[in-house]
């Protein structure tokens, strides 16, 4: 399990720069420390620049963060989604869904719950599965409460969020500190 050597103050923002617009994220520092740092480090060290959104689900969630999205253009991020939707699978499209950075963060489930705008990690079966996804929730959640590490918010940009399709980009991701 990766524990990141970041120290966060609870007092990071993150701006997330799309191909559609940018998109403010507070972090739930106190609620799920681990998980904050560890999306801090990414970011910081450039990982999210140039993912794919693949995965958009109309009023359920976007999805982000996977590293196989990185050498595709929106296009081809775009078709290889609508093809495995259609259960039309080409041995030579990646598993889009699956990529992750090399490493597993320990889940810190939490009472936050699952509103519109809430940033949370994705996971596989197993608890503690979460590296890199993240998704964001298009409209109230509850059966996800619980169950999924919620470890921030979107504070501006919801309707960049909303505008956003299966293929479209995250361009950059900064890191500031809330004044």
């Amino acid at each position: 399990m990766h524990t990141s050597k970041v120290e966060v103050t609870g007092m990071e923002i993150a701006f997330v720069t799309t191909s559609k617009g940018v998109v403010k994220l507070a972090f739930f520092a106190e609620d799920a420390p681990n998980t904050v740092a560890t999306f801090v480090e990414l970011a910081t060290d450039g990982f999210y620049d140039g993912i794919k959104f693949h995965r958009v689900e109309p009023n359920f969630v976007v999805q982000g963060g996977d590293p196989l999205t990185k050498p595709l253009s929106e296009d081809e991020v775009a078709e290889i989604v609508r093809r495995q939707k259609a259960s039309i699978h080409s041995p030579s499209d990646p598993a889009l869904g699956t990529g992750g950075p090399g490493f597993s963060i320990a889940a810190e489930f939490n009472d936050r719950p699952h509103v519109e705008g809430t940033l949370a990690m994705a996971r596989s079966q197993h608890v503690d599965s979460a590296g890199s996804q993240f998704y964001i929730c298009l409209g109230p959640q509850p059966f996800l409460d619980g169950q999924y590490t919620v470890f921030g918010q979107v504070v501006e940009g919801m309707d960049v969020v909303r505008s956003i399709g299966a293929g479209d980009a995250i361009e950059s991701v900064v890191i500031e500190q809330r004044q």
